[in-house]
Protein backbone atom coordinates (compact mmCIF):
# COMPACT_ATOMS: atom_id res chain seq x y z
CA UNK A 1 0.00 0.00 0.00
CA UNK A 2 1.03 3.51 -0.94
CA UNK A 3 2.10 5.23 2.13
CA UNK A 4 0.63 8.89 2.23
CA UNK A 5 3.54 10.35 3.69
CA UNK A 6 7.46 9.45 3.64
CA UNK A 7 9.67 11.77 6.53
CA UNK A 8 13.48 11.83 5.96
CA UNK A 9 15.53 12.97 9.30
CA UNK A 10 19.27 13.29 8.74
CA UNK A 11 22.30 13.88 10.86
CA UNK A 12 25.44 15.74 8.88
CA UNK A 13 28.48 16.47 10.41
CA UNK A 14 30.23 19.72 8.94
CA UNK A 15 33.94 20.74 9.50
CA UNK A 16 35.11 24.05 9.36
CA UNK A 17 32.96 25.39 6.81
CA UNK A 18 30.82 28.37 5.58
CA UNK A 19 27.85 26.56 4.23
CA UNK A 20 25.44 29.35 3.83
CA UNK A 21 25.66 32.75 4.26
CA UNK A 22 23.59 35.76 5.17
CA UNK A 23 23.75 39.58 3.49
CA UNK A 24 26.29 40.75 5.68
CA UNK A 25 28.46 37.22 4.67
CA UNK A 26 28.55 35.83 8.15
CA UNK A 27 26.72 32.31 8.66
CA UNK A 28 22.89 32.06 9.12
CA UNK A 29 22.21 31.22 12.57
CA UNK A 30 18.38 30.55 14.22
CA UNK A 31 17.71 30.77 17.95
CA UNK A 32 16.21 27.56 19.01
CA UNK A 33 15.98 26.06 22.56
CA UNK A 34 17.57 29.68 24.38
CA UNK A 35 21.34 29.00 22.17
CA UNK A 36 22.18 30.46 18.82
CA UNK A 37 21.82 27.36 16.14
CA UNK A 38 23.92 27.61 12.58
CA UNK A 39 21.70 27.23 9.98
CA UNK A 40 21.13 26.15 6.76
CA UNK A 41 18.06 27.37 4.78
CA UNK A 42 15.78 25.16 2.81
CA UNK A 43 16.03 27.38 -0.24
CA UNK A 44 19.58 26.58 0.13
CA UNK A 45 19.10 23.14 0.25
CA UNK A 46 16.45 22.37 -2.59
CA UNK A 47 19.22 24.34 -5.15
CA UNK A 48 21.84 22.50 -4.27
CA UNK A 49 19.70 18.84 -4.89
CA UNK A 50 17.55 20.59 -8.19
CA UNK A 51 21.02 21.26 -10.25
CA UNK A 52 23.23 18.06 -8.62
CA UNK A 53 23.76 16.47 -12.16
CA UNK A 54 25.98 13.89 -11.13
CA UNK A 55 24.26 9.53 -10.80
CA UNK A 56 21.82 10.14 -8.58
CA UNK A 57 20.29 13.75 -9.71
CA UNK A 58 17.19 14.43 -10.59
CA UNK A 59 18.34 16.02 -13.57
CA UNK A 60 18.61 12.36 -15.27
CA UNK A 61 15.49 11.68 -14.93
CA UNK A 62 13.54 11.43 -18.51
CA UNK A 63 10.85 14.26 -17.36
CA UNK A 64 10.46 17.67 -19.03
CA UNK A 65 12.54 20.35 -16.90
CA UNK A 66 11.65 23.88 -15.42
CA UNK A 67 13.16 26.87 -15.70
CA UNK A 68 13.80 29.14 -13.25
CA UNK A 69 14.78 32.69 -14.45
CA UNK A 70 13.65 36.42 -14.96
CA UNK A 71 15.04 35.83 -18.79
CA UNK A 72 13.07 32.82 -19.67
CA UNK A 73 10.92 34.44 -22.11
CA UNK A 74 13.87 36.19 -24.16
CA UNK A 75 15.81 32.50 -24.19
CA UNK A 76 13.03 30.52 -24.95
CA UNK A 77 10.43 32.67 -27.15
CA UNK A 78 12.52 35.55 -28.31
CA UNK A 79 15.98 33.72 -29.41
CA UNK A 80 14.36 31.04 -31.00
CA UNK A 81 12.32 33.92 -33.21
CA UNK A 82 15.22 35.62 -34.02
CA UNK A 83 17.04 32.99 -34.79
CA UNK A 84 14.33 31.91 -37.53
CA UNK A 85 14.08 35.37 -39.38
CA UNK A 86 12.33 37.43 -36.72
CA UNK A 87 13.03 41.17 -36.30
CA UNK A 88 14.30 41.13 -32.99
CA UNK A 89 11.71 44.09 -31.98
CA UNK A 90 8.88 42.14 -33.28
CA UNK A 91 10.02 39.52 -31.46
CA UNK A 92 10.35 40.96 -28.38
CA UNK A 93 6.92 42.69 -28.60
CA UNK A 94 5.18 39.59 -29.11
CA UNK A 95 6.82 38.06 -25.76
CA UNK A 96 5.88 40.70 -24.01
CA UNK A 97 2.57 40.75 -24.33
CA UNK A 98 2.26 37.37 -23.49
CA UNK A 99 4.71 38.30 -20.32
CA UNK A 100 2.13 41.02 -19.43
CA UNK A 101 -1.13 38.64 -19.94
CA UNK A 102 0.00 35.79 -18.09
CA UNK A 103 1.12 37.20 -14.99
CA UNK A 104 -1.88 40.04 -14.13
CA UNK A 105 -5.14 38.60 -13.35
CA UNK A 106 -8.55 39.44 -15.53
CA UNK A 107 -9.86 42.15 -13.31
CA UNK A 108 -6.05 43.92 -13.57
CA UNK A 109 -6.61 44.09 -16.61
CA UNK A 110 -10.16 45.06 -16.96
CA UNK A 111 -8.66 47.96 -14.72
CA UNK A 112 -5.64 48.96 -16.51
CA UNK A 113 -8.35 48.98 -19.82
CA UNK A 114 -10.64 50.96 -18.10
CA UNK A 115 -7.66 53.74 -17.20
CA UNK A 116 -6.34 54.22 -20.68
CA UNK A 117 -4.54 50.83 -21.14
CA UNK A 118 -2.10 51.81 -18.87
CA UNK A 119 1.49 49.60 -18.78
CA UNK A 120 2.42 47.83 -15.91
CA UNK A 121 6.06 47.55 -14.63
CA UNK A 122 6.50 44.48 -16.84
CA UNK A 123 5.09 45.85 -19.71
CA UNK A 124 7.10 49.31 -20.48
CA UNK A 125 6.45 51.28 -23.87
CA UNK A 126 9.73 49.38 -25.58
CA UNK A 127 9.43 45.76 -26.01
CA UNK A 128 12.07 44.69 -23.42
CA UNK A 129 13.62 45.64 -20.34
CA UNK A 130 16.06 49.01 -19.97
CA UNK A 131 18.69 46.62 -21.83
CA UNK A 132 16.12 45.35 -24.48
CA UNK A 133 15.89 41.43 -22.97
CA UNK A 134 12.34 40.69 -22.25
CA UNK A 135 12.27 39.83 -18.46
CA UNK A 136 9.68 39.54 -15.80
CA UNK A 137 10.02 41.40 -11.98
CA UNK A 138 10.74 38.27 -10.64
CA UNK A 139 12.03 35.10 -11.18
CA UNK A 140 9.24 32.89 -12.38
CA UNK A 141 9.10 29.17 -12.71
CA UNK A 142 7.71 28.18 -15.84
CA UNK A 143 8.28 24.34 -17.73
CA UNK A 144 10.25 23.77 -21.32
CA UNK A 145 6.68 22.69 -22.70
CA UNK A 146 4.88 25.38 -21.53
CA UNK A 147 7.40 27.66 -23.25
CA UNK A 148 7.27 25.88 -26.41
CA UNK A 149 3.70 26.02 -26.70
CA UNK A 150 3.81 29.88 -25.84
CA UNK A 151 6.44 30.49 -28.36
CA UNK A 152 4.55 29.07 -30.94
CA UNK A 153 1.24 31.12 -29.68
CA UNK A 154 4.09 34.40 -30.38
CA UNK A 155 5.34 32.74 -33.63
CA UNK A 156 1.79 32.36 -34.95
CA UNK A 157 1.00 36.10 -33.40
CA UNK A 158 4.12 38.03 -35.49
CA UNK A 159 2.57 35.38 -39.12
CA UNK A 160 -0.72 36.59 -38.94
CA UNK A 161 0.42 40.42 -38.21
CA UNK A 162 2.49 41.23 -40.58
CA UNK A 163 5.41 42.52 -39.13
CA UNK A 164 3.01 45.08 -37.19
CA UNK A 165 3.87 45.98 -33.72
CA UNK A 166 0.58 47.42 -32.39
CA UNK A 167 -1.38 44.48 -34.35
CA UNK A 168 0.93 41.90 -32.93
CA UNK A 169 -0.03 42.99 -29.34
CA UNK A 170 -3.43 42.95 -30.62
CA UNK A 171 -3.87 39.42 -31.93
CA UNK A 172 -2.02 37.83 -28.66
CA UNK A 173 -4.59 40.25 -26.60
CA UNK A 174 -7.78 38.23 -28.42
CA UNK A 175 -6.17 34.58 -28.44
CA UNK A 176 -5.30 34.76 -24.98
CA UNK A 177 -8.00 37.09 -23.46
CA UNK A 178 -11.00 36.32 -25.74
CA UNK A 179 -11.01 33.12 -27.43
CA UNK A 180 -12.14 30.92 -25.11
CA UNK A 181 -10.63 27.49 -26.30
CA UNK A 182 -6.95 29.24 -26.65
CA UNK A 183 -7.01 30.43 -23.40
CA UNK A 184 -8.52 26.62 -22.17
CA UNK A 185 -5.43 25.24 -24.24
CA UNK A 186 -2.83 27.48 -22.13
CA UNK A 187 -5.00 26.59 -18.96
CA UNK A 188 -4.65 22.81 -19.91
CA UNK A 189 -0.72 23.26 -19.39
CA UNK A 190 -0.45 22.31 -15.90
CA UNK A 191 1.45 20.04 -13.34
CA UNK A 192 -0.63 16.81 -13.76
CA UNK A 193 0.81 16.65 -16.98
CA UNK A 194 4.24 17.63 -15.86
CA UNK A 195 4.38 21.17 -18.31
CA UNK A 196 5.45 22.73 -15.31
CA UNK A 197 8.55 20.70 -15.25
CA UNK A 198 9.76 18.60 -12.46
CA UNK A 199 11.00 20.89 -10.20
CA UNK A 200 7.58 22.39 -10.13
CA UNK A 201 6.16 19.19 -9.57
CA UNK A 202 8.29 18.63 -6.48
CA UNK A 203 9.14 21.69 -4.98
CA UNK A 204 6.03 23.84 -6.30
CA UNK A 205 5.83 27.22 -7.64
CA UNK A 206 3.76 30.22 -6.97
CA UNK A 207 1.90 32.18 -9.85
CA UNK A 208 -0.33 35.80 -10.30
CA UNK A 209 -2.57 35.73 -12.91
CA UNK A 210 -5.93 32.99 -13.75
CA UNK A 211 -3.98 31.36 -16.79
CA UNK A 212 -1.10 29.43 -15.73
CA UNK A 213 -1.63 26.78 -12.87
CA UNK A 214 -0.76 27.42 -8.90
CA UNK A 215 1.67 23.80 -7.91
CA UNK A 216 1.94 22.81 -4.35
CA UNK A 217 5.19 21.71 -3.34
CA UNK A 218 4.93 17.81 -2.81
CA UNK A 219 8.08 18.15 -0.73
CA UNK A 220 8.49 20.32 1.92
CA UNK A 221 11.92 21.14 3.51
CA UNK A 222 13.09 22.59 6.53
CA UNK A 223 15.64 24.89 7.29
CA UNK A 224 18.68 22.32 8.88
CA UNK A 225 19.79 23.73 12.32
CA UNK A 226 22.58 22.69 14.89
CA UNK A 227 21.92 20.40 17.49
CA UNK A 228 24.00 21.91 19.64
CA UNK A 229 24.79 26.12 19.90
CA UNK A 230 26.78 27.67 17.26
CA UNK A 231 30.51 27.12 17.17
CA UNK A 232 32.48 29.70 15.49
CA UNK A 233 35.54 31.37 14.79
CA UNK A 234 36.49 34.29 12.70
CA UNK A 235 39.17 32.98 10.32
CA UNK A 236 41.86 35.93 9.57
CA UNK A 237 43.83 35.43 6.38
CA UNK A 238 46.34 37.65 4.34
CA UNK A 239 46.78 37.13 0.63
CA UNK A 240 50.29 37.14 -0.48
CA UNK A 241 51.38 38.84 -3.49
CA UNK A 242 54.10 36.78 -4.99
CA UNK A 243 55.70 39.47 -7.04
CA UNK A 244 56.35 41.86 -4.30
CA UNK A 245 57.68 39.05 -2.46
CA UNK A 246 60.12 38.61 -4.89
CA UNK A 247 61.36 42.03 -4.25
CA UNK A 248 62.21 40.98 -0.60
CA UNK A 249 58.96 43.13 0.77
CA UNK A 250 56.81 41.44 3.15
CA UNK A 251 53.66 43.70 2.76
CA UNK A 252 50.28 41.45 2.15
CA UNK A 253 48.37 42.30 -1.11
CA UNK A 254 44.89 41.81 0.71
CA UNK A 255 43.65 41.33 4.54
CA UNK A 256 40.60 40.07 5.88
CA UNK A 257 38.31 37.93 7.98
CA UNK A 258 36.24 35.27 6.95
CA UNK A 259 33.75 33.53 9.83
CA UNK A 260 33.74 29.72 9.42
CA UNK A 261 31.39 27.20 11.45
CA UNK A 262 31.23 23.35 12.60
CA UNK A 263 28.43 21.94 13.45
CA UNK A 264 26.20 18.59 13.53
CA UNK A 265 23.29 19.63 11.49
CA UNK A 266 19.83 18.05 12.05
CA UNK A 267 17.74 18.11 8.72
CA UNK A 268 13.82 16.85 7.74
CA UNK A 269 12.38 16.89 4.85
CA UNK A 270 8.58 15.73 4.02
CA UNK A 271 7.60 13.96 0.71
CA UNK A 272 3.63 14.56 0.38
CA UNK A 273 2.89 11.16 -1.77
CA UNK A 274 -0.32 11.65 -2.52
CA UNK A 275 0.59 15.57 -3.55
CA UNK A 276 3.65 14.19 -5.80
CA UNK A 277 1.17 11.46 -7.39
CA UNK A 278 -0.93 14.24 -8.44
CA UNK A 279 1.64 16.71 -9.66
CA UNK A 280 3.30 13.89 -11.72
CA UNK A 281 -0.14 13.16 -13.44
CA UNK A 282 -1.17 10.48 -11.13
CA UNK A 283 -4.61 11.95 -10.68
CA UNK A 284 -5.24 10.94 -15.16
CA UNK A 285 -5.94 7.30 -14.81
CA UNK A 286 -3.57 6.59 -18.11
CA UNK A 287 -0.82 8.31 -15.91
CA UNK A 288 -1.27 6.77 -12.52
CA UNK A 289 1.52 3.43 -13.34
CA UNK A 290 3.89 6.15 -15.27
CA UNK A 291 3.18 8.71 -12.21
CA UNK A 292 3.93 5.70 -9.68
CA UNK A 293 7.51 4.58 -11.59
CA UNK A 294 8.38 8.31 -11.61
CA UNK A 295 7.20 9.08 -8.07
CA UNK A 296 9.91 6.04 -6.82
CA UNK A 297 12.65 7.02 -8.97
CA UNK A 298 12.47 10.84 -7.35
CA UNK A 299 12.24 9.43 -4.04
CA UNK A 300 15.28 6.64 -4.52
CA UNK A 301 17.19 9.54 -6.13
CA UNK A 302 15.99 12.26 -3.07
CA UNK A 303 17.15 10.15 -0.35
CA UNK A 304 20.95 9.20 -1.90
CA UNK A 305 21.06 13.29 -2.55
CA UNK A 306 19.92 14.23 1.00
CA UNK A 307 22.87 11.84 2.18
CA UNK A 308 25.43 12.70 -0.07
CA UNK A 309 25.13 16.41 -1.72
CA UNK A 310 26.81 19.26 0.40
CA UNK A 311 25.86 23.21 0.29
CA UNK A 312 28.67 24.31 -1.72
CA UNK A 313 29.54 27.91 -0.60
CA UNK A 314 33.73 28.69 -0.46
CA UNK A 315 34.34 25.23 -2.10
CA UNK A 316 37.75 26.36 -3.09
CA UNK A 317 38.57 27.42 0.64
CA UNK A 318 36.94 25.09 3.01
CA UNK A 319 36.14 21.60 0.91
CA UNK A 320 32.50 21.51 2.46
CA UNK A 321 31.81 18.01 1.73
CA UNK A 322 30.25 15.35 4.34
CA UNK A 323 27.75 12.35 3.51
CA UNK A 324 24.85 12.19 6.71
CA UNK A 325 25.94 10.15 9.51
CA UNK A 326 22.36 9.06 9.83
CA UNK A 327 19.42 9.01 7.49
CA UNK A 328 15.96 7.49 8.91
CA UNK A 329 13.32 7.46 6.80
CA UNK A 330 9.49 7.04 8.41
CA UNK A 331 6.67 5.71 6.23
CA UNK A 332 2.91 6.15 7.26
CA UNK A 333 0.01 7.84 7.10
CA UNK A 334 -0.59 10.08 10.01
CA UNK A 335 0.77 13.97 10.05
CA UNK A 336 4.37 14.44 9.76
CA UNK A 337 6.36 15.84 12.64
CA UNK A 338 9.39 17.05 12.94
CA UNK A 339 12.23 15.58 15.32
CA UNK A 340 13.79 18.34 15.99
CA UNK A 341 12.56 19.01 19.43
CA UNK A 342 14.92 16.20 20.43
CA UNK A 343 17.33 18.86 20.37
CA UNK A 344 16.14 21.81 22.20
CA UNK A 345 18.12 21.33 24.63
CA UNK A 346 21.48 21.63 23.09
CA UNK A 347 23.19 18.17 22.95
CA UNK A 348 27.16 18.36 24.60
CA UNK A 349 29.63 19.01 22.63
CA UNK A 350 31.69 17.48 25.18
CA UNK A 351 33.06 13.63 24.15
CA UNK A 352 31.48 11.87 21.58
CA UNK A 353 28.56 15.00 19.72
CA UNK A 354 27.30 12.18 17.47
CA UNK A 355 26.95 9.69 19.90
CA UNK A 356 25.31 12.46 22.37
CA UNK A 357 23.32 13.54 18.99
CA UNK A 358 22.09 9.77 18.52
CA UNK A 359 20.86 9.77 21.91
CA UNK A 360 19.04 12.62 22.43
CA UNK A 361 16.87 11.21 18.88
CA UNK A 362 16.47 7.88 19.95
CA UNK A 363 15.28 8.81 23.48
CA UNK A 364 12.88 11.51 21.65
CA UNK A 365 11.70 9.25 18.98
CA UNK A 366 11.20 6.48 21.87
CA UNK A 367 8.83 9.37 23.67
CA UNK A 368 6.93 10.46 20.74
CA UNK A 369 6.05 6.61 20.51
CA UNK A 370 5.16 6.11 24.23
CA UNK A 371 2.59 9.20 23.85
CA UNK A 372 1.46 8.69 20.50
CA UNK A 373 1.58 5.33 19.14
CA UNK A 374 4.14 3.81 16.78
CA UNK A 375 2.15 4.78 13.47
CA UNK A 376 5.05 4.49 10.74
CA UNK A 377 7.53 2.03 9.74
CA UNK A 378 10.43 3.06 9.69
CA UNK A 379 14.45 1.90 8.66
CA UNK A 380 17.92 3.66 9.03
CA UNK A 381 21.27 3.88 7.34
CA UNK A 382 24.17 4.93 9.89
CA UNK A 383 27.59 5.74 10.94
CA UNK A 384 27.74 3.48 14.65
CA UNK A 385 24.93 3.98 15.11
CA UNK A 386 24.75 0.29 16.84
CA UNK A 387 21.28 -0.48 17.92
CA UNK A 388 19.74 2.57 19.06
CA UNK A 389 17.54 3.03 15.70
CA UNK A 390 15.54 -0.28 14.22
CA UNK A 391 16.06 -1.74 10.48
CA UNK A 392 20.21 -0.56 9.83
CA UNK A 393 20.55 -0.97 6.27
CA UNK A 394 23.31 0.28 3.42
CA UNK A 395 21.91 3.84 1.83
CA UNK A 396 21.40 2.54 -1.66
CA UNK A 397 19.34 -0.26 0.69
CA UNK A 398 17.40 2.50 2.16
CA UNK A 399 16.33 4.46 -0.97
CA UNK A 400 15.05 1.22 -2.37
CA UNK A 401 13.04 0.53 0.52
CA UNK A 402 11.78 4.47 0.39
CA UNK A 403 11.20 3.52 -2.93
CA UNK A 404 8.73 0.63 -2.29
CA UNK A 405 6.58 2.65 0.18
CA UNK A 406 5.70 4.82 -3.07
CA UNK A 407 5.11 2.44 -5.97
CA UNK A 408 3.59 -0.27 -4.34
Amino acid sequence: MTARFLQIHTLTSYPASLLNRDDAGFAKRMPFGGAIRTRVSSQCLKRHWRMYDGENGLKNLAAPESVRSRESFERYIVKPLVDEGTEPALARTAAQKIVSLLFTSEAEQDRAERKGGRKKADEPDAPGGDDGVVKTSQVTVLGRPELDYLCQLARQAVADAGGDRAKIEKVIQDRMKNNKELKKNIQALKPGSLEAGLSAALFGRMVTGDVLARTDAAIHVAHAITVHGQQTESDYFSVIDDLIREDGKQESGHINASELTSGVFYGYVVIDVHGLLKNLGGEEPDHLASAHGLAGDVVERLVQMIATVSPGAKKGSTAPYAYSHLVLVESGNAQPRTLQNAFVEPVRTSGNIIHNAYQALASHLADLDAMYGKGEERAHAGLQAGDLFEGGMSLASLAAWAKARVVA
